[in-house]
């Protein structure tokens, strides 16, 4: 039997002065539910007939409905709390009782939470194969106002590619010779595997097996299909992210052919820049080069301590065109991947490593923005040229900090009075701007893993956070700003790196938290990104600083791209896209062909057929742009595990970084992964659980343990397989704020008792509150 698929009732008409015929709190949420593409507040005066005194009742209408979390605001439309974006790239499940396709997002990291399910509307129109189960496909979501079943529909826009239905897992052989897999995903059963169809496979190999036959009774069979690697190489840990996610890494021979045949480009269509010096500055083990830097005093006298900075980006569009093989491939990575040792480029390496890098004192195409600035650090003007430059120096970050520290060697001793003095003269008036402008300014250094020869875990530590990263860093963020008031000035359709404010339940929960430290945080006010800034300096130094970081990040909405230019919040920039990186992001390469498009730049600019799908695109790599980062976060938490399986039993100082109604994440001060406490492994009492000030604490005792709390734990359990820890914790709780204890009366009792049996939860790694 089809289900009944429910449509928008026909809004009232209110006029201006007649509160009898206004929208009632139940009719805005009902629009907002089922107009997802049209939400704004100016829609839904359209929708309502709205108009002057009413305006001003929607507004403390939708403020109301905010504060009380039912709605919040998502780019320049309202959504419901926790609603889907209205495109998502889904993976196909299951089917219904009536036989629907029933779907769920691709990546979804919602503080444990279960994904939601969005029933598939069939589409009659649709050429080609008929969707199935196990297919990936991008799609348009509706909330639906059904009581039962998923509280989604969508529409299916494009079908990606056909998911494997391959298992991932570990070969093991049982003491009476029995082979069987351990999978990867620990929900799934173990699968028995005759000798047979082991296809080479060892004790201990990492395998793909499909699934050969399932009986009703007894485990299922199942034959080995490739193996990809031993388990006790460490390496072999980021390829089991790599098939978990899905994320390709094999090149198609078509691309890669694609990619030998290219040919360096030519001075057509080209300045030729090859006399100015410009450097690149990167890590030192950096193997592609996409971005080059200098910078000069500004002769105009105009313009007194002024300075001109030049940003000359790789070229990738002179080699990648539209509708090739090698963007097809781009598109579907979306972006590259870094693990701790390997990397899943975006384009082949002909491309990345060789064409495209701008290899020092070798001719490489590239588009550049020439930027002027006051001395102040403010933009006066700025222009785009596609040219041939050449590379002066290839320097990595600590060198060329060196050289401006006094310790210059023999590549940047020659430059340094030239090239490197006025790139940081610049940088130091472009800091200027950037102080006034006042972006997000949190303080959380990230750590690296440093793998030996062997491929395991050598050391993890914290890279100093040197001027020259900032210079870079500032540069680029100012060509991206350059590059997206180009293109909205020539009404050029393009790909924005958007960044909305943090929704009014967040800055609410936020609230709550900060006042029981007696920090106080505007009520109702759009927030700027300073405000933030003030309350982190208040709590720097202090016991709370790093408590403080964590909770105000968290309170922040997920960066993301968009045709939709709704500006950057962190950032603090109203027009912002990606440009300078297209080796690595698809989304840089889209923004480079638009600029050669609107700008007549010569051949490789955006075609009409790619404007009309930029809501796809930009649907699409904000999904591998999260999934990338799920396999880079899941990669070191195998790391570490299997680093640290050998020291079951050892004691550990760490940090509380996440607090859930399940138990406590901890992060190692030393590795920084984290792992599990199950609240039942606590104590034994009654644990109350504190979402809004990340806390648990024991209903008699008052004591309990919060995010950010330096802990001492103890190592029971390490699955490098999953890359899951769990501990013990061996701190003794400490007395909460008496204005924490009277909030916990409302709370969530939890109990907690040892022994009782407790695992690893899965999906709420990372702090996850």
């Amino acid at each position: 039997m089809a289900r009944r698929i429910s449509k928008s009732p026909k809004p009232r008409r209110a006029s201006a002065g007649a509160s009898a015929h206004l929208p009632t709190r139940d009719e805005i949420l009902t629009f907002i539910n089922e107009n997802p593409d049209r939400a704004g507040k100016r829609d839904i005066a359209k929708a309502f007939n709205l108009k002057g005194d009413a305006r001003i009742y929607l507004k403390d209408m939708l403020r109301d409905l905010a504060n009380e979390g039912l709605v919040e605001k998502r780019a320049k439309r309202l959504t419901t709390k926790g609603a889907l974006p209205h495109v998502a790239v889904l993976d196909i499940t299951s089917r219904d009782e009536d036989g629907g396709l029933i779907a769920t997002p691709a990546e979804w990291d919602a503080t444990g939470e279960k994904a939601p399910e969005v029933l598939i509307r069939p589409s009659r129109g649709d050429k080609g194969p008929a969707p199935g189960i196990g297919d990936r496909v991008l799609a348009k979501i509706f909330p639906t106002t059904e009581k039962t079943g998923p509280a989604y529909t969508a529409r299916i826009m494009k079908r990606l590619e056909h998911r494997r239905d391959a298992v991932l897992g570990v070969l093991r052989q049982t003491s009476d010779g029995e082979w069987r897999i351990e999978p990867v995903e620990r929900r799934q059963a173990e699968l028995v595997v005759d000798s047979g169809a082991l296809n080479d496979a060892k004790a201990g190999d990492l395998v793909e097996v499909n699934v050969t036959r399932a009986g009703r009774y007894g485990l299922a069979r199942a034959s080995v299909r490739q193996v990809v690697g031993s388990i006790d190489s460490e390496k072999a840990l980021s390829m089991i992210a790599i098939h978990a996610h899905e994320i390709p890494h094999v090149f198609p021979e078509a691309v890669l052919r694609e990619a030998e045949a290219a040919k360096p480009a030519t001075m057509a269509h080209r300045e030729d820049w090859r006399a100015l010096p410009l450097v690149t500055i990167d890590p030192a083990d950096a193997k592609d080069h996409d971005d080059a830097v200098h910078a000069e005093p500004d002769s105009d006298p105009s313009n007194p301590g002024g300075h001109v900075v030049t940003v000359a980006i790789a070229d990738v569009s002179a080699y990648v065109l539209p509708g090739s093989a090698l963007d097809r491939e781009a598109l579907k990575r979306g972006n590259s991947v870094y693990f701790p040792d390997r990397v899943v480029p975006m384009l082949p390496e002909r491309i990345s490593n060789d064409l495209c890098s701008l290899k020092e004192l070798v001719d490489r195409p590239a588009l550049a923005v020439r930027m002027i600035f006051t001395a102040e650090g403010r933009k006066r003007s700025h222009s785009f040229h596609r040219v041939m430059m050449r590379s002066a120096a290839r320097l990595a970050y600590p060198q060329a900090q060196a050289a401006i520290d006094g310790a210059p060697d023999e590549k940047t001793g020659p430059i340094l009075d030239t090239i490197l003095k006025p790139l940081w003269e610049a940088y130091r008036a472009l800091k200027r701007g950037r102080d006034e402008r006042e972006p997000l300014e949190l303080d959380l250094p990230e750590k690296k893993i440093l793998l030996d020869t062997e491929g395991k875990v050598d050391k993890v530590v914290i890279p100093p956070r040197l001027d020259a990263h900032k210079l870079i860093e500032e540069f680029m963020i100012q060509a991206n700003v350059a590059a997206a008031e180009t293109l909205e000035r020539k009404r050029q359709p393009l790909i924005f790196r958007t960044h909305d404010a943090p929704s009014m339940i967040k800055q609410e929960t936020l609230r709550e938290f900060l006042h029981t430290l007696d920090i106080s945080l505007a009520k109702g006010a759009q927030l700027k990104p300073g405000q933030f800034n003030q309350i982190l300096k208040r709590v720097e130094g202090s016991a709370h600083e790093e408590l403080v970081n964590q909770v105000v990040l968290r309170s922040q909405s997920q960066a993301e791209y968009s045709p939709d230019n709704i500006g950057h919040f962190g950032l603090n920039l109203h027009r912002y896209a990606h440009f300078t990186s297209p080796i690595r992001r698809y989304a840089d390469l889209i923004v480079h062909r638009a600029l050669i498009g609107a700008l007549g730049l010569g051949p490789g600019g955006i075609t009409p057929d790619e404007e009309a799908q930029l809501e796809e695109i930009a649907a699409l790599i904000s999904a591998t742009e999260r999934r990338a980062m799920a396999a880079e976060r899941d990669t070191i938490d195998r790391l570490i595990a299997h680093h640290l399986a050998t020291q079951i039993g050892n004691e550990f100082q760490g940090r509380i970084s996440g607090v859930t109604k399940s138990g406590l994440f901890v992060a190692l001060a030393t590795y920084g992964a984290d792992g599990f406490i199950p609240i039942s492994t606590l104590g034994a009492e009654y644990y109350l659980y504190d979402e809004a000030n990340h806390a648990v604490t024991g209903e008699r005792s008052g004591k309990g343990y919060r995010l950010g709390d330096i802990v001492d734990v103890r190592l029971v359990e390490a699955l490098p397989i999953a890359g899951a820890l769990r501990f013990e914790m061996v701190s003794e709780p400490h007395p909460m704020p008496a204005s924490m204890r009277s909030h916990h009366k409302s709370s969530r009792a939890m109990r907690g008792r040892r022994g009782r049996p407790s695992g690893i939860p899965r999906g709420k790694r990372r702090g996850r509150s």
